[in-house]
This record gives C-alpha cells, structure tokens and sequence, in this order.
C-alpha cells in the first residue's frame, strides 16, 4: 500500500444477515449485505462517504475513511446485540475499530508499509470481546503488532482476518483488503446471496426496527420498567453523542447520537405496544 492504493471500507457482523438486515437499513446508505461464514455477515458500502486521504481538501466537507466506519460501527452495536468489526484502508494507514453494545470501541492502526501504530492492549481486548482463544489467537494477534518489514498493512488486515477464520469467519470471494470500494462492491454484487440495503424513509424504518426487536432474543421480555430504563438511557445518551459529533464536525458519531436517540423513542413506543396488546386481546370473549 502506497499514497495510490485505494480507499477502501468493510463491515463484519458476529450475526447472520437476517438479523443484520433491519438494522443496516437504520444507517441509510447503499450497502450490500451478504453472507460471510458461520455466524457472519459481511456489509459492502456502495457509496465513498469520506475523504480518499486525511489530508486530502476536496469541496465536499467528508471524515476520512476511519472516522465514517467507526461511527457506522458504533450505531450498528448500539442497536443490536453482536460486535461489529469496521475494516479500513487508504493510501496511508490501515485499520479496524470494534464496536459491541455501550462499551468503548477498540481499534488498532498500522502505517501503510506495515509499521504498528496502534496499543498492544487493544488486540487482547479485541480477542476478549470476540470470544478468541486467550492463548493461540492472542498470540497470532500480538504478532501483528511487531515490525516486520515484509509485512504492509495489507498484509497485517489479511493476518487478522486468518485468525478470525477459527470463529466462523469466510468473507466472499473478491472482498479482500486494499481493493477500492468499486472493487469490492463489484465482486459483493455476483455473491449468490447479496441483498441490497437502501434507506426506504422512516416508516420503514419504523416498521424494520420494530421487527428487529421482536426478531431478537430480547424482544419476548424486554417490556415493562427494565424496557422503559434501557429507552430512557438511550435517549440520555443520544442527544449529548450527536452534539459531541456536530462539534467535532464527524457525521458518524452525530449519526450514533441520533441513532441511539430513534432506539429509545422506539424502545418507549414497543413498550407501549406490546404492553397494550394482551390487554385489547382480553377485551373480547373468552
């Protein structure tokens, strides 16, 4: 990788594709959904909604590649229960960032010839947070973080993606790090299992987020005081988030804020319905 390799970005979900489905449509932008292994789903923007390099001026105000996938990760594990793992790359650096519910997303960074830039400390709670061997992975993992100077960063994103093969994981044919986004979502596009995500409005949104709760392994119990706390914490949350993104200028956070601020509304609005059902079902004959 070099100051011309491409810009590139992928999403994995520890979660089968109709589990991930409703709530990728909450992020409204083109994605292809697919699946990638046991237990996996692999999400393939369609669009570049970032700068093709941090330093890069353009007339269009965009966060470079890691700031967008790290927001879109944070709003897809704030809304669900599986971790999200948002690879990237550009012609500089490469990257991930995993996001799992509320807790602080960890990421790790290396230069473009492969020269770690990131914690130690970030790739075993990576390997915690995933469920990895404590022992054989962590190891594989560490050894990402040496210098090596026949490793690039492309080299070191294929490293971790060969550890994550041991939990399940088996990205479609064509999706490999350092293609550009056309690239990959060219070769996503012949998968025979592709789904088009795309924004249908918000009473769409209404309708896949509900069903997603209802889909879940929370949505039978989750009503009464503990469903209106988590909404309410939510909401608290939310709206701080997206003040903190407009500040920092990041549309991903604002969108986490925002997204986080939608759950809660919905959370109090599920509440209300399923609270409501059984009582209008009593109301007739018995």
């Amino acid at each position: 990788m070099n100051a011309t390799s491409p810009v590139g970005a992928l999403l994995l979900c520890r979660a089968e594709p109709e589990t991930v489905r409703p709530v990728a449509h909450l992020l409204r932008e083109r994605m292809l959904l697919a699946p990638a292994g046991d237990g996996w789903s692999v999400l393939v923007p369609g669009g570049k909604p970032w700068r093709d390099r941090p330093g890069r001026q353009s007339g269009e105000v965009t966060d470079p590649v890691d700031r967008v996938l790290g927001g879109w990760a944070t709003a897809l594990a704030v809304g669900s229960t599986w971790p999200v793992l948002a690879l990237w790359w550009d012609g500089d650096r490469a990257g991930y960032t995993l996001a799992a519910g509320f807790r602080r997303p960890v990421g790790y960074v290396w230069l473009a010839d492969g020269t770690p830039a990131g914690e130690d400390e970030a790739m075993r709670t990576f390997a915690e947070r995933l469920g990895l061997d404590p022992v054989l992975d962590v190891q594989a993992l560490e050894a990402l973080t040496r210098p090596d100077p026949e490793a690039d960063a492309r080299a070191r994103l294929r490293g971790l993606l060969a550890v994550l093969t041991r939990v399940g994981l088996a990205l479609p044919a064509g999706l490999d790090p350092g293609e550009s986004s056309a690239a990959l979502a060219a070769a996503a596009a012949t998968g025979p299992a592709v789904e088009r995500i795309a924004w249908a409005g918000w009473r769409d949104a209404v309708r896949v987020e509900l069903e997603a709760v209802e889909n879940s392994r929370i949505g039978p119990w989750l009503r009464g005081p503990r469903a209106r706390a988590l909404a309410g914490v939510q909401l608290a949350a939310g709206l701080p988030l997206a003040l903190w993104g407009v500040g920092r200028h990041s549309g991903g956070w604002v969108f986490a804020g925002a997204l986080l601020m939608v759950h809660g509304a919905l959370g109090l609005a599920y509440d209300r319905i399923r609270d409501d059902g059984p009582r209008g079902a009593s109301d007739g004959p018995v």
